[in-house]
């Protein structure tokens, strides 16, 4: 070839990795393991540049560690259940499943010309019936373990859909799809008791080093540990006492209220002979059910007109309302509201006339009491009327001898709650994995025979009215109940999609197992040794999956070590690109692709000429279609060209932003590479005395780059890449100095630049494929330094620099630094007052 043509070179490599089976993992006792991981994507349609940069800093690790003699396993899969498909197949009359594996198709289409070092033998979507079958049965196991129970709780309800709806699924109180107000309804649920393990979930945080600090933090907030007080008030007139917890017993002499939850059993107890209860509680139900939901939502209450005492003064009265900020399921569904220490309880109190007593100022300085006071509970505060303890205190010193009082005296108790609920995963809808459970009119619910799974979606189904149409399915609806053989009906409840993807790492390590995993398998590839996916799913996903893999221990499915899964995490930054947008008649905005936009330093238009607004660069999204085709940069410059620019263009935790520009500089960059490989490749050199100069630049670029991809540093290894290739476009060195240097660049590169690096191995006449060579070791002798370079600073300001030998004398050293043209002209024929020789440093002159 006389240019570099990647769509040439890509799909030879491609076919030469297939042919070898490169990339095919198999277990192997005799050698170590490494498990690189992707988060896998959901089948949306097409994937985009940040899909291209997350897989190939995966990639990067993947090829590094199979370099460096590593056993590798890098997998791929689909998360393919949820609500989309369904929302896609009502939009076009089609079916959830064709709409999904038709997307797979072509998600696959777009990646295998990236050239992934992926094992896709092993590849499956969650949608499979193998796989949610596998799915099914570790459910059942799970049940019989005890990780799984069934009770009402309060849901998100959508009344036109007719489903429950996921916290993310309901925006500005309306559910996403329908729009409709969503209710508060109490439904029968299944949830996996991760609550039980949230104290061991929290405390194994901490061996997790490998992990960013951000996401350690971020977890340990939601599982959200306190140390509180649990009291009773003593109801005035009689009946059962109002239970509370709080975090803030030190606040307790600033009382205004007692506030019960709308779900609280004396609201509905209330309600049942006080139909202006009912109406408020159902006025509440319309209404998030989430603390982040509530805490913005215009706080509302009712008085009931009962009255509580006050633990400490029974002659002090409190009145009790029912207050829509009030969430049943953390601690006690009540609260003592104390208006001047805490934000939401004084918007409360102001909107209703009920009093603000303070109980502490800050420790120098007045109060404004035209607020509530908050500090930080580490903050020490002068108390106005303490619990207990002395005037000076700090919050946490405060709350612990309000607890200490309480225990002495026997009103209460010093409690441990958590913030982590149960997790809820039933779903009102058909595109998911059915949980394999039998409701029998004699026998209760059932558990489905292991030898009955798996039980698979029926394809027949329509869309056509809402709600979810397995409810409507009689002949997969109605069967025989497994424990007593008499008519029954199936769960039509689907499992949460978070089910699916809190266990599929440890699927790939046995992925066509008729078990959900194999011992010998999950023993040898297990854990995940490196973790790659978005800041976004620092909690839900990561959460779910620990606790998944502490029951998959218990149960048998995965060793012990693997309890915690993942031993190191990266989180990417995003891949952004500018939104380039036009009106519509009605001034609503018009989105357009890239590809359709035409920029220059006029301005950016349609191909038409019309003018469009330029949006300053933001997330990749395809309702903004600021999206990039991979296959397009694919077929304008080849993958290397993608692969190269996202991992060089900024460290890889940051966001980095797409531009046509940076994408032709690495391109133009790949080429000069290629040219340099095929002029070396017929250079017939001798030997010389550059060769030395450039071997030490090559062990010092080889310690570079290996350090820059041990680190996740990519960008710093891509940056000491080109500043190699000037080096060895410049050298003067011999053929063989050269072709060696070329040569080992070529496997610097391959972890990158892949299809290249294995074009220039071949031009160079190396055997085999640099994909399965080993990795350049770094001399340490060739890493010495023998000269050093001082910069000459005359009167304070730099006039030049000197290379000299390390070991040089003080005296030879002044010699040279003195004799330098610039120094002399800058002394101006003076003689220096005293000249300063810092070995290894610097060389200072005082005229």
């Amino acid at each position: 070839m006389t240019r570099f043509t990647p769509s040439e070179i890509e799909p030879r490599w491609q076919k030469a990795w297939d042919d070898a089976q490169t990339f095919v993992a198999t277990r192997d006792e005799s050698r170590p393991k490494y498990y690189v991981l992707e988060m896998f994507p959901y089948p949306s349609g097409r994937i985009h540049m940040g899909h291209v940069r997350n897989y190939s800093l995966g990639d990067v690790v993947a090829r590094y560690k199979r370099a460096r003699g590593f056993n590798v396993l890098h997998p791929m899969g689909f998360d393919a259940f949820g609500m989309p498909a369904e929302n896609a197949a009502m939009n076009s009359n089609g079916h959830p499943k064709d709409w999904t594996y038709g997307n797979i198709d072509t998600m696959v289409a777009q990646m295998k010309p990236l050239g992934f070092s992926l094992d896709w033998t092993r590849m499956f979507a969650t949608c499979d019936v193998e796989y949610y079958g596998q799915q099914q049965a570790l459910f059942l196991d799970m049940l019989e373990a005890g990780f799984v129970t069934r009770r009402n709780a309060t849901v998100n309800w959508d009344p036109v859909d007719m489903t429950v709806l996921a916290n993310e699924q309901v925006i500005d109180g309306k559910g996403w799809r329908s729009g409709a107000e969503v209710e508060r309804r109490e439904l029968t649920q299944w949830f996996f008791k991760i609550s039980d393990m949230s104290e061991e979930l929290l405390e194994a945080l901490d061996g997790l080093e490998d992990w960013p600090e951000k996401v350690r933090l971020m977890q340990s907030n939601w599982i959200g540990k306190s140390r509180g007080l649990q009291f009773a008030f003593e109801r005035v007139g009689g009946g059962d006492p109002v239970t509370v917890y709080t975090t803030r017993p030190d606040t307790l002499m600033g009382a205004s209220f007692v506030g019960i939850s709308p779900d609280h059993p004396l609201a509905r107890e209330l309600a049942e002979s006080d139909a202006q209860v009912a109406a408020f509680r159902a006025e509440c139900a319309k209404g998030g059910t989430t603390a982040e939901e509530l805490e913005t939502a215009e706080k509302k209450g009712f008085d009931t007109g009962l009255k509580v005492k006050h633990p400490l003064d029974p002659s002090w009265e409190l009145p009790v309302w029912i207050a829509n900020f009030i969430l049943m399921d953390y601690g006690t569904g009540a609260i003592f509201g104390c208006p001047a220490h805490d934000e939401r309880d004084y918007e409360f109190a102001t909107k209703y006339g009920l009093p603000i007593t303070y109980t502490f100022a800050p420790a120098e300085g007045a109060l404004d009491e035209s607020a509530a006071y908050t500090p930080a509970k580490s903050e020490t505060v002068r108390f106005i009327k303490p619990v207990a303890g002395d005037e000076m205190q700090s919050g946490e010193a405060g709350v612990a001898t309000a607890i200490a009082r309480a225990e002495s005296e026997g009103w209460g108790e010093g409690v441990t709650k958590f913030r982590l609920r149960d997790w809820g995963l039933s779903r009102q809808r058909y595109w998911g994995c059915p949980i394999p459970v039998v409701h029998c009119d004699a026998c209760g619910v059932v558990p489905e025979k292991k030898e009955n799974l798996p039980i698979e979606l029926p394809y027949d189904v329509s869309f056509d009215v809402p709600g979810n149409p397995l409810d409507r399915h009689p002949t997969w609806r109605d069967c025989d109940c497994p424990k007593c053989g008499s008519a029954a009906k199936r769960e039509t409840d689907t499992m949460d999609t978070f089910v699916d993807s809190s266990w599929y790492f440890a699927r790939f390590t046995a992925p066509r197992a008729d078990t959900p995993t194999v011992a010998a398998d999950a023993e040898y590839w297990m854990n995940v040794d490196q973790y790659v996916g978005g800041i976004e799913h620092a909690i839900l996903h990561l959460l779910y999956s620990r606790f998944f893999a502490r029951a998959m221990a218990a149960t048998g499915h995965l060793p012990e070590k693997s309890k915690e899964p993942f031993n190191a995490l990266f989180t990417q930054g995003m891949v952004t690109h500018a939104i380039y947008q036009t009106r519509d008649e009605n001034g609503r905005p018009v989105y357009h692709y890239p590809e359709d936009v035409v920029v220059g330093e006029g301005g950016a238009a349609l191909k038409d000429g019309t003018a469009v607004e330029v949006i300053p660069s933001a997330k990749m999204s395809k309702s903004k279609n600021n999206v990039v085709d991979p296959l397009n940069i694919i077929e304008s410059y080849g993958a290397d060209t993608a692969r190269w620019f996202v991992l060089s263009d900024s460290p890889p935790e940051r966001d980095v932003e797409w531009t046509a520009s940076g994408a032709e500089a690495a391109n133009r960059h790949l080429a000069r590479v290629w040219r340099l490989a095929g002029e070396i490749a017929g250079d017939e050199t001798a030997a010389n005395g550059e060769d030395e100069a450039l071997m030490k630049a090559l062990h010092r670029t080889i310690a570079d780059v290996t350090e820059g991809v041990e680190s996740f540093a990519f960008n710093t290894s891509i940056a000491r890449l080109y500043a190699f290739t000037n080096t060895l476009s410049k050298s003067g060195a011999g053929a063989a100095a050269k072709k060696e240097a070329m040569a080992t660049m070529a496997q610097l590169m391959a972890p990158m630049t892949p299809h290249l690096a294995e074009e220039v191995w071949h031009m160079l006449g190396r055997e085999g494929l640099v994909a399965e060579a080993a990795w350049p070791e770094a001399d340490p002798a060739l890493l010495v330094e023998d000269t050093v370079t001082l910069p000459i600073q005359v009167n304070g300001k730099r006039r030049a620099e000197i290379s000299v030998p390390k070991d040089m004398d003080k005296a030879e050293v002044e010699k040279r630094a003195l004799a330098e043209e610039a120094v002399i002209r800058a002394l101006d024929g003076a003689a220096p007052k005293k000249v300063i020789v810092v070995p290894g440093r610097i060389v200072n002159v005082v005229a």
